[in-house]
């Protein structure tokens, strides 16, 4: 029997799989802008989140958190993003045109 690894977040935390932007990014005159100089992205899809009762977010969704909180995880070759739920600040719902 071949036994997995999750991660389950605790304590009202929020578990965000990160995205990393692989293409070189350059300044208006061409500059490279290195990884460690580069900002830190601040949507994040939702993958797991701890037993709340009226948790306004599920995994799956997309939400907008607070700058620098959190901390990075590597884990299974993926990036990942563990925050306080109350850093969380807004999902991001898609809406139709007018």
């Amino acid at each position: 029997m071949l036994k997995m690894k999750e991660l389950q977040p605790i304590n009202q935390h929020v578990l965000l799989e990160l995205t990393e932007d692989s293409a070189e990014q350059r300044t208006a005159s061409g500059i490279i802008i290195p990884e460690s100089a580069k900002e830190k992205q601040e949507v994040a899809k939702v993958v797991a989140l701890s037993n709340m009762e009226n948790a306004e977010i599920a995994p799956g969704d997309q939400v907008l958190y607070k700058r620098f909180s959190g901390t990075e995880i590597d884990f299974d070759g993926k990036k990942y993003l563990l925050v306080p739920y109350a850093d969380i600040l807004s999902k991001v719902v898609e809406t139709e045109t007018i």
